[in-house]
C-alpha cells in the first residue's frame, strides 16, 4: 500500500487554510503550524470583513481571476454548508479624471462587465448618506460582495480538523525550505514531503523563504461606525464603497449580517513590526482615517466611533501576489497585502495541483501575479466541479 504523501503548512490565515483544504481535497496528509489559536486576532485574515470584486485598474490579470474566485468560493460553501458572503455591489468614485477608476471602467467594458456611470445628481439621489461634492467619475457594478472573514476562517478551522487536519500551536524560528522543514522556537523541526509558508505579515522576517526586499509587512487602520439612525437603513442596503483622491482616498464596507460599517485607508504604510506592535490604533490613526471619510459622509460629526484597530498586511512593491517555489517541494505564499482574501480558495486548488507537477510549478508565479492566463490543468479542480 502506498504511504499517503504529506504536507506541512505555515500558518493558519486564509492562504494557510485554503491550501490545506485543497491539498487533502487532494488526497495529502496535512499539518498546519499556527502560532496562536485559531482564528489567531491579530492575523492579516482574521476580520469581520474581506471584498470580493472585479474592478482592478490596470491589473486585468486579477480582474480575469474574480470569476474563477467566484467558482473557488461556491466549493468553499458546499464544504462548509453555509454561505458567508453578502452581495451589496460596488460603487467607485474619484476626484479626478483617469487613474484608477478610468483603468478599471475600461477594463471591465472591453471584458464585457456591467459597468454603469452615475452623476453627482444621481449620486445623491441613490445614496442620501453620501455628499456628491467634488466628484468627477463614479460608477456602479451590480456584481461584488463583502466575505465574511472571521467566519470564513473560524468555519474552515472546524471543518477541517473534523476531516483529519492536524494542527499545531506553536511558534516558528526558520523555514528552511531546502529540506522542507520548521524549525520550531523549542527547537523542534517538522518536516513533510511539501511545505507551504503562508505566514503573512511574518513571513519576511522568517529565515529562507527568499521574501527579503520583496514583501514587507504594512500597518493598516481600520475604524468601525455606527452611522445616524436616518442613515442606518441606506447603509445597510448600500454597496461597497471605493472613494478615490489622487493621493490614496478611503472604502467603505457597509454594515451586512450583523456587522459594523467599517472603512480603511487605500494607501498602504509599508511599515510596522506584526509581532511586536500593539494593535490598539492611536488617537492620531483614527483622526487620519475619519478625515479621509468626513468629506463625503452628510453629518459626519453625527457618526459614532465603535473601535478601531491595526491590521497587518505584507505587501509587494507592485501588489503582484508571491507564489512561487522556494527549493524544491517548498512552496511560498506572500505578498497579499489587502486584496489576496478574495483569491485564497483558488490560489490553494492552484497550488495543490503544482505540487507535484513541474510544468504547472514553473507557471505558478505568472500566474499569481496577474500576467499571465492560467496554464492548462492549473484550475483543473475547478474544470471538474459540476
Amino acid at each position: 500500500m502506498a504511504t499517503q504523501k504529506t504536507a506541512l503548512v505555515l500558518g493558519a490565515g486564509i492562504m494557510g487554510l485554503c491550501t490545506a483544504w485543497a491539498l487533502a481535497r487532494a488526497g495529502w496528509q496535512v499539518r498546519v503550524v499556527e502560532q496562536a489559536p485559531i482564528p489567531n486576532p491579530r492575523g492579516a485574515s482574521v476580520d469581520q470583513h474581506r471584498l470580493i470584486r472585479h474592478a482592478y485598474g490596470a491589473q486585468a490579470g486579477y480582474m480575469r481571476m474574480v470569476d474563477p474566485a467566484y467558482a473557488a468560493w461556491e466549493m468553499i460553501w458546499a464544504t462548509l454548508g453555509t454561505r458567508h458572503h453578502v452581495e451589496t455591489g460596488v460603487l467607485a468614485l474619484a476626484n479626478h479624471q483617469g487613474g484608477w477608476l478610468a483603468e478599471s471602467r475600461a477594463a471591465l467594458r472591453t471584458d464585457g462587465h456591467a459597468c454603469a456611470e452615475l452623476s453627482p445628481d444621481q449620486i445623491t439621489a441613490r445614496f442620501p448618506m453620501l455628499s456628491n461634492t467634488g466628484i468627477a467619475a463614479a460608477f456602479t457594478l451590480p456584481r461584488g460582495g463583502v466575505l465574511l472573514a472571521e467566519r470564513i476562517v473560524a468555519g474552515l478551522a472546524a471543518h477541517l480538523v473534523a476531516q483529519g487536519v492536524v494542527f499545531e500551536t506553536a511558534e516558528v524560528a526558520a523555514a528552511l525550505p531546502a529540506r522542507k522543514t520548521l524549525r520550531l522556537a523549542n527547537g523542534a523541526e517538522r518536516s513533510a514531503d511539501l511545505l507551504v509558508l503562508a505566514a503573512g505579515p511574518w513571513g519576511p522576517r522568517l529565515l529562507g523563504t527568499g521574501l527579503a526586499g520583496r514583501a514587507v509587512p504594512s500597518r493598516q487602520i481600520l475604524v468601525r461606525l455606527e452611522a445616524p439612525a436616518g442613515f442606518r437603513a441606506a447603509w445597510e442596503a448600500a454597496p461597497m464603497l471605493l472613494d478615490l483622491a489622487e493621493d490614496g482616498g478611503f472604502y467603505a464596507v457597509p454594515p451586512v449580517a450583523g456587522t459594523a460599517l467599517k472603512i480603511g485607508d487605500h494607501r498602504f504604510s509599508r511599515q510596522g513590526d506584526a509581532g511586536a506592535d500593539p494593535r490598539a490604533a492611536t488617537p492620531s490613526e483614527i483622526e487620519e482615517i475619519l478625515a479621509l471619510a468626513r468629506p463625503r459622509l452628510i453629518n459626519a460629526e453625527s457618526y459614532r466611533v465603535l473601535g478601531a484597530q491595526a491590521c497587518y498586511y505584507d505587501v509587494e512593491d507592485r501588489e503582484e501576489f508571491i507564489l512561487e517555489a522556494a527549493a524544491p517541494g517548498c512552496f511560498v505564499m506572500s505578498g497579499f497585502s489587502g486584496h489576496g482574501f478574495k483569491f485564497a480558495p483558488l490560489l490553494g486548488l492552484a497550488l495543490a495541483a503544482a505540487a507535484e507537477d513541474n510544468a504547472l510549478a514553473r507557471a505558478l508565479p505568472g500566474w499569481a501575479a496577474g500576467r499571465d492566463a492560467p496554464a492548462p490543468g492549473l484550475l483543473a479542480a475547478l474544470e471538474s466541479t459540476p
